[in-house]
């Protein structure tokens, strides 16, 4: 490749020629026209979760992670290539969040290094590059499973290789690529059962599919505003804490259920929106839609009137963003007294999906607490501050949810303190290895210590299905109370005394006497106390605790100790 190749052409004029070469403003473009995408597909990719719980958020870590990766570069002018990608990989390692985001990351750093030193791109240089993103992400799982984002990224990899020995255009390798991301993503549920079972395929691969086919769009001049899927149901739109989604601009959310006239035309509907609004959802229910939308102060009425003009509403709701995120703004600021720690002690960094828990550990040797859990994974650069506020050098992080783990390891590594991340998987989890906390002993021993408690719990949560699917040989109906056991779906009942009876009968009570409540913001202490009773009046041996949780979504999270 030649640098000073006057003959080569730059995005956005065209890339279809074979000395074609993109800089780092072409990529930058390229970067925030696959965030588009994958933002107006978003939803898409969090309804794709295995089990038909209501805390899909792969799509939202992704566009987390890819808004992350963009704002770090947003003002800059970089032309050489090679520095704005290492730019965009130190942004999406920060703003990692949850598995696919921190894999994610990964992509971005691999692909960096693959134009080091270079001030502009080629095709053969696109080809080298997606070889090392896919080698760097794979060296940063553990234990790499196939049928995944993983497998997805080897697989554009291996086809770009393949095109180049045709063509030298990038635009030829990019379509080839996004061809093939979309083939790959559905080969999924073959590589990995659990997706052929729950009948879905990987959320992660199908995140990294609308990155790549946003940058073919925009290339191509084509629509980036109504989702490929058009239509999600009604219970997978997940429209609870977005409050880390909200763009300037989007003053009020409104969501209107309404039946249409006549027919839609999405693709009109689409359109005829997006001059009103942003963050837009339609979902499809018994005889009719839901719409959900982000709208500026001065829009605030127009969702009303057009929907109006094509249908009848029966159903409106409108919430003020900004005074809703300022009213939580106030809440967090509300001081807990959290333990103190000083120079040479054991720090403990707990990540908490409720105000309840929040209290709790704090009534234990925890001295921080991050807000997150499911629908909210914190980022690797929120871990990384957590550990920054402590006056030690010596930390214990416990994320308390299995989609936290990967960031709170990536943020262990780039630390420049010593970071112990104890692999906690749930909430019972974590308290069950806060337990074994000791601040002034040997590090390492009390991390052996707490992952040996990890053993001795059992979880237990109870929530709702967000679809109709038969998972681990349970018939589950969309609206279901379902029960899970360590995060396997075990149970399914219409009522939530029923499912934590169902998950107990599922599990060897044997080695455990005690069974302690957590319940949610969205559950009444009246019938969690009557829950509790009959648990007792099944289980009469066992000491039965309740606490207030304040996590959202699960009901109940149940720990038998």
């Amino acid at each position: 490749m030649s640098d000073t190749n006057t003959h080569a052409h730059f995005l956005p004029l065209s890339v279809d020629d074979d000395d074609s070469i993109i800089n780092g403003s072409n990529l930058k473009a390229l970067i925030l026209a696959g965030l588009t995408w994958l933002k107006t597909n978003q939803q898409t990719v969090n309804s794709l979760n295995v089990f038909p719980v209501p805390d899909g958020d792969t799509g939202t870590n992704m566009v987390l992670t890819m808004q992350a990766a963009y704002d770090e570069i947003a003002d800059s002018s970089e032309n050489n290539i090679g520095k704005l990608a290492h730019a965009v990989a130190q942004g999406a390692l920060m703003g990692a969040r949850g598995n696919s985001g921190v894999i994610l990351s990964q992509l971005w750093r691999g692909f960096a290094r693959g134009l080091d030193n270079l001030e502009s791109m080629d095709a053969p240089t696109l080809v080298k590059a997606l070889e090392e993103a896919k080698i760097t992400a794979y060296k940063g799982v553990v234990k790499p499973v196939e049928g995944t984002i993983l497998t997805v990224a080897k697989d554009i990899s291996t086809s770009a290789t393949k095109t180049l020995g045709k063509t030298r255009s990038l635009e030829a390798i990019l379509e080839a690529i996004v061809t093939e991301a979309a083939q790959s993503v559905e080969r999924t549920p073959e590589l990995l059962p659990i997706l052929k079972q729950a009948g879905v395929v990987d959320s992660g691969g199908k995140g990294l599919y609308f990155i790549l086919d946003g940058m073919l769009r925009f290339i191509r001049d084509m629509d980036m505003e109504t989702p490929e899927a058009g239509i999600l149901s009604i219970s997978s739109m997940n429209l609870e804490n977005t409050e880390e989604m909200i763009e300037p601009g989007q003053d009020y959310e409104i969501v209107l259920d309404f039946s249409p006239n006549s027919n839609l035309d999405m693709d009109t509907f689409y359109t005829d929106l997006g001059k009103i609004g942003t963050s837009i959802q339609i979902g499809e229910g018994d005889g009719f839609y839901r719409l959900h939308i982000h709208v500026p102060k001065e829009n605030r009425n127009r969702p009303v009137e057009y929907v109006e003009s094509i249908g009848t509403i029966f159903s409106e709701k409108t919430e003020n963003l900004m005074a809703q995120m300022e009213q939580r703004r106030k809440q967090s600021a509300e001081q807990i007294a959290f333990n103190t720690v000083v120079d040479g002690m054991i720090g403990l960094i707990a990540v908490s999906p409720g105000d309840g828990f929040d209290r709790i550990f704090a009534s234990l040797d925890v001295n921080a607490v991050i807000k997150g859990g499911q629908t909210m994974n914190p980022s690797t650069e929120q871990i990384l501050q957590a550990a920054e506020s402590l006056p030690t050098d010596r930390i214990i992080v416990l994320p308390n949810n299995k989609n936290i783990i990967l960031a709170a390891q990536t943020a262990a590594t780039v630390s420049k303190k010593k970071l112990a991340v104890v692999p906690t998987r749930s909430i019972p989890q974590g308290l069950a290895a806060t337990l074994r906390m000791n601040p002034s002993g040997d590090l390492d021993t009390v991390y052996s210590e707490m992952c040996e408690a990890l053993g001795e719990v059992e979880t237990g949560e109870i929530t709702q299905a967000t679809r109709s699917v038969k998972v681990n040989d349970v018939n589950v109906k969309e609206g279901e109370v379902i029960a899970l056991h360590n995060g396997n779906l075990v149970y399914s009942s219409d009522n939530p005394l029923d499912a934590c009876l169902g998950l107990l009968s599922k599990i060897d009570l044997n080695s455990h006497e005690r069974i302690t409540f957590f319940w949610g913001c969205d559950m009444k202490s009246d019938e969690v106390d009557r829950i509790a009773a009959k648990v007792k009046e099944k289980f009469p041996a066992f000491e039965i605790e309740i606490h207030s949780g304040g996590q959202p979504h699960y009901q109940l999270i149940l720990s038998i100790e």
